[in-house]
């Protein structure tokens, strides 16, 4: 089984900064692409950044220049560095990865459990 765990939200004031992480771990044999969406209430779920297994990073228009993702191959971890917040980056971010289980060598799509970021004063 492979499981995503995150960590990293919380509340924080406007112009305030937070990162977020999510840890892989189970029987992976590798993990190529990872993101991370978020969903505010009343509203659809969005890519908020996405990195490849080489390092090749995207990002949504609202966030570029604000919002750095990086990952820890070695680790088996995302991360995602979020200055300059602003109250509507408030949402439940969820962690993404397109993991190839060690037990069945195709590519399944995992995600987190969620964590809460509210940005408010």
């Amino acid at each position: 089984q492979v499981q995503l765990v995150e960590s990293g939200g919380g509340l924080v004031q406007p112009g305030g900064s937070l990162r977020l992480s999510c840890a892989a771990s189970g029987s992976i044999f590798s993990i190529n692409a990872m993101g991370w969406y978020r969903q505010a209430p009343g509203k659809q779920r969005e890519l908020v950044a996405a990195i490849t297994s080489g390092g090749s990073t995207n990002y949504a228009d609202s966030v570029k220049g604000r919002f750095t993702i990086s990952r820890d191959n070695a680790k088996n971890t995302v991360y995602l560095q979020m200055n300059s917040l602003k109250p509507e980056d408030t949402a439940v971010y969820y962690c993404n990865a397109k993991v190839v289980p060690s037990t069945v060598l195709s590519e399944y799509n995992y995600w987190g459990q969620g964590t809460q970021v509210t940005v408010s004063s």
